[in-house]
């Protein structure tokens, strides 16, 4: 990475709280329903007798909210241990929503995105550990989508016209196609799908917009900066479809 100050204008789009991702949208949607379903339930504590079916389904959806949750926790805590027991670090961040992956075991050389040779037998531990956790007591069924997320430090790449944001979509690209193409270990990566037949992985790059420690200023905190996430946001479960619940609301008398 080259040490010249970025542009402003880079810096004014790194700044720029209005970049939301489809993740973030979906982690916003997530908190809005839960605090919706508590002040049902709230409401429902002042209802008639007509309303008790509806709240035991808030309270059925609720319940498996939380079991969702800690089946995301179970899986991550689980990749990270076994990982640990063969020497390979990751981290869980974001309340148990991410796996992180950092720099000091892909080793990037500074500017590329190729996965160096003698990190092959690392990235493909990963791998493995990953699928054989996604197979365990019917996960596969509760997860929506997992982000292949590349991310950055906040020196600027000078010799290529894409800089830091090809960078870090290049960078978990070839982490998705080191698992699903070559050497390929985790081929049925490509045939995983949510409950919804949509694909299970996704890729994307954010180049230093989600930088861990914003003033990296010295080489140590810059490399904690450089890292991929995997981030796993889960199927929102209901007791069955959203618009019939909130059609029962209403029918209960809940407006």
């Amino acid at each position: 990475m080259f040490h010249r100050p970025p542009p402003a204008s880079d810096i004014a789009e790194e700044e720029n709280p209005y970049l939301l991702s489809f993740s973030d949208i979906l982690a916003g949607l997530l908190a809005i329903f839960i605090l919706a379903l508590i002040a049902l339930m709230i409401k429902l504590d002042q209802q008639t007798d007509l309303a008790q079916e509806t709240r035991q389904k808030v309270q059925q959806a609720l319940l498996e909210l939380a079991q969702v949750e800690e089946m995301r926790r179970e899986l991550l805590e689980e990749v990270k241990r076994k990982l640990a027991l063969q020497n390979v670090q990751v981290e869980i961040t974001d309340n148990y929503s991410v796996l992180s992956i950092p720099e000091t075991q892909l080793h990037f050389k500074s500017g590329h995105y190729t996965i160096p040779e003698a990190k092959y037998k690392t990235v493909s531990l990963i791998g493995g550990v990953l699928e054989k956790a996604l197979h365990a007591s019917g996960r596969l069924n509760l997860i929506d989508t997992i982000f292949i997320e590349g991310h950055t430090d906040s020196q600027p790449l000078t010799h290529s016209d894409m800089g830091n944001w090809g960078l870090s979509t290049y960078r978990a690209i070839a982490l998705w196609k080191f698992w699903s193409e070559k050497p390929g270990a985790q081929k049925q990566f490509k045939r995983m799908k949510n409950r919804q037949g949509k694909p299970l992985f996704s890729v994307s790059g954010y180049a230093a917009t989600r930088r861990l420690f914003k003033n990296d200023f010295t080489p140590q905190i810059r490399q904690k900066n450089r890292r991929i996430d995997l981030r796993f946001t889960m199927r929102t479960p209901l007791s069955g479809d959203l618009m019939k619940m909130l059609e029962d609301f209403k029918q209960s008398g809940i407006q």
